[in-house]
């Protein structure tokens, strides 16, 4: 009778809900808050970024007032607002902090052996990966909206004393914004499928130095238009094709992408980092 009474009683027992999506955003957030290196590293390269603009515009003021002397045969100099207002150096620092982000999120719990109670809590490793990616995303993100923003408005603030400002409407300024902030969080992702592939430190930043900055000194050139092709379709070159102002001085490729085959490459990295992360992590032992 004592068997059966106890039985009855375990089945009897209510089952554990499942967690839920908002659940498991929320453990995330936990996770990344109690590394404040983390955030403090994003939140100091985007106040970084944001100087390194601001100060690229003010040191051209000299020289937007005594403009160097007209080559013969070249067309008049215009200054380009986009290309030094939104810097290169400054969207390298943001592409490096982002993608570390986003491969330390991956990364430690494996290093940490976090990651054995995370998937005992939570079996649906979907569902961690979802969690982790519109975690990381949404923060990189609105760190590149405000990077983008706050560089942008200022330095044509600057630049309205002169009279070569641009307005948010004017030309091509509102797509240099959205992609100059867009190409952060794809940063982070593709830092998140190298630490789920490499799950190293020094391999995965060394893995995000490689695919940002000495993959594009290997293909760049017009000589081979393959290489070219390669060049161009690299994560942080679909930037620098969309803040391309073909009001200014500078040309570009004659293999250059359009503007939508841009946009789309950006795309297709940022989709094929989730994939790759989500596919490793499921088929990964911990």
């Amino acid at each position: 009778m004592s068997t059966m009474t106890l039985i009855r009683t375990e089945s009897a027992r209510p089952t554990e809900p499942a967690p839920r999506f908002t659940d498991l955003l929320a453990a995330e957030w936990i996770k990344l808050r109690s590394l404040r290196s983390t955030y403090w590293v994003l939140a100091l390269a985007a106040l970084a970024a944001i100087v390194i603009n601001i100060n690229a515009v003010h040191s051209d003021l000299t020289y937007i007032d005594h403009p160097p002397p007209r080559m013969p045969g070249m067309p008049p100099y215009r200054y380009d607002p986009l290309y030094h207002g939104l810097s290169d150096i400054a969207c390298y620092l943001m592409a490096i902090a982002a993608g570390s982000l986003g491969a330390i999120t991956v990364f430690g719990e494996y290093t940490t052996g976090m990651i054995r109670t995370t998937f005992a809590a939570v079996p649906d490793r979907r569902g961690v990966i979802a969690a982790k990616v519109l975690l990381i995303g949404g923060i990189t993100a609105l760190a590149g909206i405000v990077v983008s923003t706050l560089s942008f408005f200022t330095t044509n603030a600057i630049l309205a004393s002169r009279h070569v400002g641009l307005s948010i409407t004017e030309g091509v300024s509102l797509r240099a914004v959205l992609a100059y902030a867009a190409i952060v969080p794809v940063c982070a992702l593709i830092g998140m499928a190298l630490g789920a592939v490499l799950r190293h430190a020094t391999a995965s930043i060394v893995s995000l130095v490689l695919l940002f900055f000495i993959m594009p000194l290997m293909f760049g050139g017009d000589r081979y238009r393959w290489l070219h092709e390669i060049g161009s379709h690299l994560p942080l070159a679909t930037v620098g094709r969309l803040t391309y102002n073909p009001n200014s001085s500078t040309t570009t490729s004659k293999w250059a992408p359009s503007v939508l085959d841009a946009w789309i490459t950006m795309g297709v990295w940022a989709v094929v980092a989730v994939v790759v992360t989500a596919a490793v992590v499921r088929r990964r032992d911990v």
